[in-house]
């Protein structure tokens, strides 16, 4: 697996420790951008599973790990196409994110998130297909999607209901608030709680701990306990596109793009 540096985010394998560094100012925004290089990284993580151990994903902008879905991208582009050709392109553009977040999820590697600052939305969706979150305590978790009329599109509801009881993913989905990372380890989501600006190297000495232990055994263990929750990722989208016709979307994302604030949706 040879290295890679493009315009959003770069990899580089290292002792058997694969690192995806996500850099795509301002906020890490998934768009069109972000997700081509993140499926050339599928198919090199593929290609990667007899070479590494454990794989790190971390963000080296110091607004966050990631602010989520690109909405300006996503309403320009609506402004432009007919409604039928704006929900095919959103549903085009939510299977090919799911390929790419199913297999990180179903990856043989032990995966590792080290999350700073912003993780909401998509960004919390790309940390949800983590086994393991570790989070330096200023590290925020939202999902603020149906302040613009829509659901997560990006798997994480499946993911949460996974990892967490109903309650826990009930109040994180239908107030939109965000909850800091000590509460995030309290309810489970978090394994570890790190320093400010620490969690990439508590992420670093966690792989070191898993590279101890044989590859074939961690796997079977990761297959046995993480799921990949196939239909309800699948209902997941038909329910975002439904959504998506509806005209209060349109105003939801165009307040979303108006707006002046630094980060509109942060409770």
């Amino acid at each position: 697996m040879t290295n890679f540096k493009g315009k959003a985010l770069s990899w580089a394998l290292d002792d058997d420790v694969l690192e995806l560094k996500l850099h795509r100012a301002p906020a890490n925004e998934i768009g069109s951008a972000m997700l081509e290089e993140l499926e050339r990284f599928a198919a090199a993580l593929e290609a990667a599973s007899n070479q590494a151990s454990a794989l790190i994903v971390y963000s080296s902008l110091k607004s966050g790990f990631s602010a989520g879905a690109d909405l300006r991208e996503l309403y320009t582009r609506s402004q432009e196409t007919a409604l039928g050709a704006r929900v095919a392109g959103v549903r085009d553009f939510l299977e090919r994110i799911h390929r790419v977040l199913n297999t990180l999820d179903a990856s043989p590697l032990t995966t590792i998130a080290a999350v700073h600052g912003v993780c909401f939305g998509g960004g919390f969706e790309l940390a949800l297909a983590c086994d393991l979150i570790i989070a330096d305590k200023m590290a925020r978790f939202c999902f603020p999607e149906l302040r613009l009329g829509l659901i997560p599109g990006f798997g994480g509801i499946p993911r949460l209901k996974r990892d967490l009881g109903n309650g826990v993913v009930r109040d994180l989905l239908l107030t939109g608030r965000s909850i800091n990372a000590t509460k995030a380890q309290a309810v489970g989501l978090v394994s570890q709680l790190a320093a400010e600006g620490e969690a990439l190297r508590l992420a670093r000495s966690t792989a070191a701990q898993v590279r101890k232990f044989d590859r074939a055994t961690s796997a079977a263990a990761k297959r046995f306990i993480k799921p990949v929750p196939h239909e309800e990722l699948r209902r997941e989208i038909e329910i975002f596109c439904t959504l998506f016709t509806r005209p209060a979307v349109m105003e939801g994302l165009r307040k979303f793009v108006e707006s002046t604030d630094a980060l509109p949706y942060l409770p």
